[in-house]
């Protein structure tokens, strides 16, 4: 049994739990080993109190388990199968309450699920499995830096292609084109590329605009690799731009740096998004962050923790996140500068290189 596992065993004898069923294929990876996307058909690891871990999985990934699976207790449905009538007669009788993840049960999944069980209750299991996911392991790190290596070097290659005339669509196109190439597993989010007064919207969709001189230019991507996500945002000056934009530029940035400056363990999060925010509330731009400093990071592009004004919770060693100011005036333009972070034992690893400064491109 991985140490993983043990923790949830040792939480369940904690919280006084007969058994955890976990159907999110993501943490059945974490736990065992064993990846795969089932679609509409049922995947689940079942952790009995005091007895052997068992994957029941879809037929068709029966091989795959067995090759990657730490978990040897394997079980099967075919897609003519009921997989809770086979569930039903997996679980130990006599289970009182079970723990389960409940962010990620439809309706629908629940209720086919406490009627194969049948236990008197229904604990949610999403803790655990958040305080264990929110610190990366050696292994996790690595595979996090080669996801931001990648897309780096598809971000370096997607500004290559910049030139006024060309449109947002045609760049994003070129960038996963670019990641697929370069060894990503894909996208870990739908590609931002926005230009002019477009990047002023800080979830604004990359259609047919075209990049002009003189305007601000948004690139926001990332890429899975190895099962883990990166992220990065970095915004450029197509030719040369106005004073005004340059000086949102270079509020942005500071704050972006204020806020890394104080990453270490025992601060709190909301600490980090303040020392952002009075950076950029003091170049008077206050009331154009309109959105919080970043989010955790890791096998989702966003996950706990949330970092905003009021989280106090506190900054641990091994945790990775985003720090990711922006300012956005309508009709003028937006800047966001987004760098991956890891909290180390004594301060903070940026785990993003790509230049900062202000670059003017496609001119």
């Amino acid at each position: 049994m991985n140490s993983r596992m043990r923790k949830l065993f040792a939480y369940m004898d904690n919280n006084d739990l007969d058994a955890m069923l976990i159907t999110s294929p993501k943490h059945v990876y974490y736990l065992t080993g064993f990846a795969t996307e089932p679609h509409e058909r049922f995947l689940g690891l079942l952790l009995p109190r005091g007895a052997e871990a068992l994957l029941l999985v879809p037929a068709l990934d029966f091989e795959a388990a067995q090759a990657a699976s730490t978990v040897t207790n394997i079980h099967t449905h075919s897609d003519t199968d009921n997989a809770y009538e086979i569930l039903s007669k997996l679980v130990p009788a006599g289970v009182r309450k079970l723990g389960v993840e409940k962010d990620d049960l439809t309706v629908h999944r629940f209720e086919a699920i406490s009627t194969a069980v049948g236990a008197q209750a229904y604990a949610d299991i999403g803790l655990p499995l958040r305080e264990m996911r929110a610190i990366k392991t050696p292994d996790e790190v690595a595979r996090m830096k080669h996801a931001v290596r990648i897309v780096e070097d598809v971000l370096r290659a997607g500004v290559s292609k910049v030139k006024p005339g060309v449109t947002e669509i045609e760049l994003v196109a070129e960038l996963e084109y670019q990641m697929k190439k370069l060894g990503a597993q894909g996208p870990s989010f739908d590609t931002m590329v926005l230009t002019g007064v477009k990047s002023a919207l800080p979830h604004g969709h990359p259609d047919n605009s075209v990049v002009r001189e003189g305007e601000l230019l948004l690139f926001d991507l990332g890429v899975y690799a190895d099962g883990y996500a990166s992220d990065i945002t970095r915004t450029f000056a197509v030719g040369e731009i106005s004073d005004e934009t340059k000086r949102i530029y270079g509020a942005v940035l500071e704050g972006n740096l204020k806020a890394i400056e104080a990453i270490r363990p025992g601060v709190t999060f909301g600490s980090l998004d303040r020392a952002a925010r009075e950076s950029i509330e003091s170049a008077g731009y206050g009331p154009y962050f309109n959105h919080r400093l970043g989010h955790g990071l890791g096998m989702d592009i966003h996950e706990y923790p949330s970092i905003h004004g009021r989280n106090e919770d506190l900054l641990l060693a091994g945790m990775v996140f985003t720090v990711e100011p922006g300012i956005y005036v309508p009709g003028v333009g937006g800047v966001r500068i987004e760098d991956d972070v890891l909290v180390t034992p004594d301060g903070v690893e940026v785990l993003t290189s790509y230049p900062k400064r202000l670059t003017v491109i496609g001119s």
